[in-house]
């Protein structure tokens, strides 16, 4: 189980990116568009520079739904692998069997 406070943390850094998604992908375009001049280019590139860091998608760190695990992430089942084994075995996961060869 994770600590309470890094899950917190990664759930603000969701909402943050939710919340400049649209801004920070206007602004993108502007420094990609070869048909932008310089003056908009450097207006663009210094708003970006002056948003907050987590509103970066990048920032935002995969964790396991049930306990909030970060490590060995699922991203088809949102699980980690620990969860993804257990609730497989209990038959909670259609489609899912365990494999032998």
């Amino acid at each position: 189980m994770a600590k309470k406070s890094k899950i917190a943390k990664n759930e603000r850094r969701r909402q943050v990116v939710a919340r400049y998604a649209a801004r920070r992908a206007e602004l993108k375009e502007i420094l990609r568009r070869p048909s932008a001049t310089e003056a908009d280019r450097l207006a663009a590139a210094r708003e970006l520079r002056g948003q907050p860091r987590d509103a970066s998608a990048t920032r935002v760190r995969n964790r396991d739904r049930v306990d909030g695990r970060p490590r060995g992430y699922f991203r088809t089942f949102g699980l980690s692998r620990l969860n993804l084994r257990d609730q497989a075995h209990s038959g909670y996961l259609p489609g899912v069997r365990k494999s032998s060869w």
